[in-house]
């Protein structure tokens, strides 16, 4: 399966945000990565670097590589309403994105894994393909030989109840519900979702 498996801790710096989750590198040097670190004078980025950065950032964000976050852009521009919404609407609604919303995983990664090795059932079915779009009223849930790994239960634990209106998690019987899409300014990613649209459009 293609995926960054490079330092997340210098992508984080990079966009100087924890993309992956916390991470104690970026907390103690929040600036780019680079052989003069903070002191390297750095010239004014051109329209076309902030939006592809802006790409890049939503990318390592959700897990994606170019061609299949391509497509998803194709398919957000085809729907009603605004691309840059309805692209992060569908990577909110990836089966692995939304095992992390319900915080069976503590982070994406973490849930692509658990995804991909056949633990998450979608509606009573096993699926194992993290970009799989989940639909409102779809029930996902940890399947029954799975609910004694420690790492999901200590995720399960950990995790803050609510945080995500548009997902419910039940602990004991370890399922959830996507219960709808989210609306735009629900969805606490750090993207502005225009300036992808204006680099796809050139």
């Amino acid at each position: 399966m293609a995926r960054y498996t490079g330092p997340k801790s210098k992508i984080a710096r990079k966009f100087r945000e924890p993309i992956f989750g916390p991470d104690k590198v970026l907390e103690k040097k929040n600036y780019p990565p680079g052989q003069h670190g903070n002191t390297r004078r750095r010239s004014k980025k051109s329209e076309y670097s902030i939006q592809l950065n802006e790409k890049q950032k939503a990318k390592y964000t959700y897990g994606m590589l170019e061609k299949q976050f391509r497509r998803f852009f194709d398919i957000a521009s085809r729907k009603k309403g605004a691309t840059g919404e309805n692209l992060l609407k569908l990577c909110e609604s990836r089966l692995d994105n939304v095992v992390f919303r319900l915080g069976v995983a503590p982070t994406r990664s973490g849930a692509r894994q658990l995804v991909s090795h056949k633990h998450i059932k979608v509606n009573g079915e096993l699926v194992n393909i993290p970009s799989y779009l989940v639909k409102p009223g779809d029930k996902v849930e940890v399947r029954e030989r799975s609910k004694a790994m420690e790492v999901i239960k200590n995720s399960i634990a950990a995790a803050r109840k609510g945080h995500y209106p548009w997902v419910e998690f039940d602990n004991g019987s370890m399922q959830g519900t996507f219960v709808n899409v989210p609306e735009r300014e629900q969805i606490p990613e750090n993207i502005n979702e225009q300036l992808i649209v204006e680099l796809y459009s050139k």
